[in-house]
Formats: structure tokens, sequence, C-alpha cells
């Protein structure tokens, strides 16, 4: 098992691309602290993984909570060996329906918390002189055509940016920062999007997926699988010289 007796924290861990990491971190070894905002998939994806780690009632827009996090895990387990950054929020919105609220809501979680878990998470690996970081961006975050919003985008061009940053100046203590960038990926936020489309366009939610499917090289969106499959790679041993990177697993939709 790549990721046995590893300490991982995964955020939005309890559904869509964060549950299919937690119960393939757990199928690799690892244990799993759960980071959730809503208590009942939280649970539920516990459940699911035998109660392999911890479950942590987390809101990413308050730092504070994310001191807590990592407070309780390495109180927990001594040690903190991965980080899955992996919670975000969106919805679909055209350029001139973004409001500063929607705005504040998306970089609050998707860019300033996610920098906050990196900071908290990078000083308990840099005493240990080892751990990985993988933040979870997204084909957006490069321009992709089909971002559900414009602020989204700016948010997941953040984390590809800071991912950089973050591996230049945290190698010096063996930490690897990687991001995934996935494409479209059927998810409960792809469902939630999926149903506005759906509403504004005036078609089946089959059809709307079929057409968005047709735009794929590869003729298919991901599996939240897909993403695990990346990131248990990134979090092993396997990956110990990458670092900086910003893989995209999309079918082909983008090319850099």
């Amino acid at each position: 098992m790549k990721l046995e007796n590893k300490i991982a924290i995964i955020t939005g861990a309890g559904r869509g691309m964060g549950r299919a990491m937690a119960l393939r971190f757990a199928a690799e070894g690892a244990q799993v602290v759960a980071a959730e905002v809503d208590r009942d998939s939280g649970e539920a994806v516990m459940g699911e993984i035998g109660g392999r780690g911890l479950l942590m009632h987390t809101d990413l827009s308050k730092v504070e909570e994310i001191d807590e996090l990592v407070r309780r895990t390495t109180a927990e387990f001594g040690r903190l060996d991965i980080l899955v950054n992996n919670a975000g929020v969106t919805r679909s919105l055209g350029f001139f329906d973004v409001t500063e609220a929607d705005w504040d809501w998306m970089h609050a979680v998707n860019a300033r918390g996610l920098f906050f878990c990196m900071q908290r998470a990078a000083r308990e690996m840099a005493r240990q002189k080892s751990g990985k970081i993988i933040n979870i961006a997204s084909i957006a975050g490069k321009g992709y055509r089909g971002t559900s919003n414009i602020a989204y985008a700016g948010t997941k061009g953040a984390v590809i940016a800071m991912t950089r940053v973050a591996a230049a100046q945290l190698a010096r203590h063996n930490i690897n920062v990687n991001a995934i960038c996935p494409g479209v990926t059927r998810t409960h936020m792809f469902d939630t999007l999926m149903k506005e489309i759906v509403q504004k366009r005036g078609v089946s939610e089959e059809e709307a997926v079929r057409r968005l499917d047709a735009t794929i090289p590869l003729g298919r969106s991901n599996s939240p699988d897909d993403i695990a499959k990346v990131a248990a790679f990134l979090a092993s041993s396997d990956a110990d010289n990458i670092t900086g990177q910003s893989i995209n697993v999309d079918g082909g939709l983008m090319w850099d």
C-alpha cells in the first residue's frame, strides 16, 4: 500500500472528488482526516472507510477552524504527512452576473482558505522535513472557456500560481507542492451546475451532458476516481521528485 501509515488531511472530503480521494487514500493505507463543512456527508464517508482516521467539521473560510483542523490532527496522530486542498465552491454565472458577494464567497474558500491550509500544514511538515501538498485547481484556472464563471476561474488561477510559489519556497523543507487541474468531473458540484444550465438553456440534463462530453477529445468527462488516482500518486513516494506542477486531468480539453 503506497500510503501505509501516512496521515492525510483531505478537505471537502464528504462528496465528489474529496470522497473518492478519502476512499482511495484509506485503501492505500493512510489515516484520513476528513475535513468537511457538511456533517452528514462527512459522517457518511467516515463510515465508508471504516472510521480509519478522524472527522473534523471545518469551514475553510475561517482561519481559526483551519488552525484547529491541523492542531487536532497533530495532537491525535503526532504528525501530518499529506494535505489535499480539495474544498471548493462555485455556481453558474455570466460575466455580468457576478456580484461582490459571489466573488468574496468563492475567494474565501477556493483561494484564501486554500492558502492558509497550506501555510498551517507546511509549518508542521517543515518540522518533520517532509510532506506532500496537493492542491485541487481546475482547467478553469488555465482559461477553459466552459468555466462556471470568471470569479471561479480567477480563484483557480490563483491556486496554480500559489502552487508554483509554494513549491519553490518549501522545497528546502523537503515539501512537495503540486496541483491537479480537473476538467469536467461528475461530482455533486457538476450536478448542481448542470441543473442551472438546464434551467437557463431549456434543454434536458441528458442533452446538456451529451453536448459537454462531445467537446472532450477522449469523449468522456472525469469520474471522481480519475482525480483520486492522480492524487494518490502525487501523495506517494513515486512522486518524490515532482513539485510545482499543475497536472491536467481532462480528457484532452487543455494542452498547457
